[in-house]
């Protein structure tokens, strides 16, 4: 069974065609936060991407849109890809998997169109769209980007830093379609590679009962790990004065790894003592074989 093929269909997903569907995701976007700027998907915009050569799909529950994403055709020299800008998400169809099934619906497109590689980023601070990526999807991290889009918020915010980690999901790649088909190793497998790898980033629990960044070292043996927040909604909320410490000791941590030649293969989430966290896996040398990318400007 092709990947995809098992979703129900209580969401109908399609392209976007009509001014009023644009506008919609215009709204959408404006009102759910994507750390983008107060306007991060215009009609105009998606109007544009859709009639030339990028994709624009919307997932609609009955005539709602529920969610939608907005890509664009890349080209970095020797490679054509799609880069996903944006998925969004109406917040009481999160537990839904929307994204997934957006993601997977523009797997099928750009299959149609014979490319083979769709290329985003995502907030390494941010557990949710890393679960999503690379766990389920098995897309890769391949660069870190400091301060990749500039200001997004306001002055003294201390998320406004907009670090960013590239991905890379080779969607014929026999790992990729492997993810999707059979899923992701057992919380058993991934609590035994956690204890059996090196933290990169140490951390401890602070006064509020949250983690917090200790000590950023360099990766050591065959495998590492990467912790970021469990919830970063969480930190916000209970120990925002934390964010900043997480924010320069992941991105101190993605870079030192990336220079010595590890490369992230998986994110989990395990149990420890009753505790949920929130984990990047590693291993030396590219999971694919292919010349990894720069860790990004210093």
């Amino acid at each position: 069974m092709a990947p995809g093929a098992d979703q129900p269909d209580d969401f109908h997903l399609r392209k976007l065609e009509k001014p009023e569907e644009f506008r919609a995701a215009e709204e959408l976007a404006a009102s759910t936060g994507t750390g983008l700027g107060p306007s991060p998907a215009s009609a105009t915009l998606q109007r544009a991407a859709q009639d030339h050569g990028g994709l624009v799909l919307g997932a609609f529950a009955d005539i709602h849109l529920a969610g939608f994403s907005l890509a664009f055709l890349g080209w970095d020299g020797s490679t054509l890809y799609l880069y996903s800008h944006l998925t969004v998400v109406r917040p009481e169809y999160r537990n839904h998997h929307v994204a997934r099934r957006l993601m997977l619906r523009a797997r099928d497109e750009l299959l149609q169109l014979g490319l083979s590689e769709i290329r985003w980023t995502i907030d390494p601070l941010e557990s949710v769209p890393a679960f999503l990526s690379v766990r389920r999807l098995g897309a890769l991290p391949d660069r870190y980007l400091v301060h990749h889009f500039g200001r997004t918020g306001p002055e003294g915010d201390p998320m406004v830093e907009s670090d960013r980690v590239q991905l890379t999901w080779k969607i014929e790649d026999p790992r990729a379609e492997a993810r999707i088909r059979d899923g992701a190793p057992g919380p058993e497998a991934d609590l035994e590679r956690w204890r059996r790898s090196a933290p990169i980033v140490e951390t401890e629990v602070g006064e509020t009962g949250l983690r917090r960044p200790k000590a950023v070292g360099e990766p050591a043996g065959s495998s590492a790990h990467l912790e970021i927040p469990f919830d970063l909604a969480l930190l916000r909320e209970h120990d925002p004065t934390s964010l900043r410490s997480w924010r320069h000791a992941v991105r101190d941590a993605f870079r030192a790894a990336l220079d010595l030649g590890y490369r992230v293969d998986d994110y989990a989430v395990v149990t420890a003592d009753h505790e949920r966290r929130g984990f990047y896996f590693l291993r030396v040398g590219s999971p694919d074989g292919a010349s990894p990318g720069p860790a990004g400007p210093r």
